[in-house]
């Protein structure tokens, strides 16, 4: 089916470490299975990454649904002096 994706903007600023739950991306494929559902990480973070809280320090290129709703996805900016804000999109 269709794929519809709603996210809210997040904002980081220097150092910022910043939990992904299901407020921020929201995905439905028009199946009653939402576990099956998989993010791919098209445009990464410039100062910083998307981790998995299970493995600190490396940067991972997608995630799960129920990675989001077990709150094990994390936005880490990377302290980049006088990188100012940064979003997640």
């Amino acid at each position: 089916g269709d794929i519809v994706l709603l996210a809210k903007p997040v904002t980081l600023t220097e150092g910022d470490r910043v939990t992904l739950t299901t407020d921020v991306p929201v995905a439905t494929d028009g199946t009653s299975k939402p576990e099956k559902l998989l993010y791919a990480v098209s445009l990464p973070p410039v100062h910083g990454q998307i981790e998995h809280i299970n493995y600190p320090g490396v940067p991972i290129s997608s995630y799960s649904q129920l990675d989001v709703v077990a709150q094990k996805v994390s936005d880490i900016h990377d302290n980049s002096h006088g990188a100012g804000k940064e979003s997640l999109r």
